[in-house]
């Protein structure tokens, strides 16, 4: 494999829509969220995202970026109303409905029922989870970061509750995101399933790296 290097100069000469995909599959796999949220007559919204990281555990935050308002947000719109909003983990079984979710529909309309995901109710929480999702997440919204360099916002929500089967919960705390068997995202477009590898003691100055666990099926 020959690696070239492509200097800022090279970047900004790329076609808009090539340059989007290449930098957005820069960052590497990312996980397949639907944001489930509704506005104040409850009328439901669901979009599919890339870019859900982890904030903090004490206390449980997690955070998303929301690209620039050049058109209508309607998820966006809808946290700000309501200060709630869930994060469900999107099955590999169900990607191309998940992919759906991005189309530019009408306020109007829900993805939901456009995209075929089964909106799910509890009476403790004031946005939909997808019926459909293994692992389900309830925020309340915590704070909007504007990012002023692109216009974009870092929403960051503080963790309600977690709709999880417990089995996947491993005995030292580890979510075991493969056996939910869900999907990933590189660049706009492309959907994986991942696998693991390995997990890995705490790493020390003075130890060499050491496997608690492999994956591998051939071990």
């Amino acid at each position: 494999m020959s690696i070239q290097t492509i200097d800022a100069d090279g970047i900004d000469a790329m076609a808009q829509r090539f340059r989007a995909n290449f930098i957005n599959s820069l960052s590497g796999y990312k996980s397949a969220n639907l944001v489930g949220t509704c506005n104040e007559h409850k009328h439901t919204n669901l979009a599919i995202v890339s870019s859900v990281v982890h904030i903090g555990a004490n206390p449980p935050l997690m955070g998303m970026i929301m690209r620039p308002h050049t058109v209508i947000r309607d998820t966006l719109g809808n946290i700000k109303q309501t200060g709630f909003f869930t994060l469900n983990a999107l099955p590999v079984s169900h990607y191309a409905s998940g992919h759906q979710t991005s189309a530019r529909y009408d306020p109007a309309v829900s993805e939901f029922e456009e995209a075929g995901f089964t909106p799910l109710w509890k009476s403790d929480f004031a946005a939909p989870f997808v019926a459909e999702s293994p692992l389900r997440i309830a925020l309340k919204l915590e704070d909007i970061l504007p990012i002023p360099t692109n216009n974009t916002e870092l929403v960051i929500g503080r963790i309600q509750q977690v709709q999880i089967e417990p089995s996947v919960i491993t005995a030292d705390g580890t979510v075991d995101i493969a056996a939910l068997e869900l999907a990933a995202i590189t660049g706009l477009d492309t959907y994986h399933q991942a696998r693991p590898v390995a997990k890995m003691a705490y790493a020390k100055p003075d130890s060499a790296p050491k496997p608690l666990q492999l994956f591998n099926a051939d071990q």
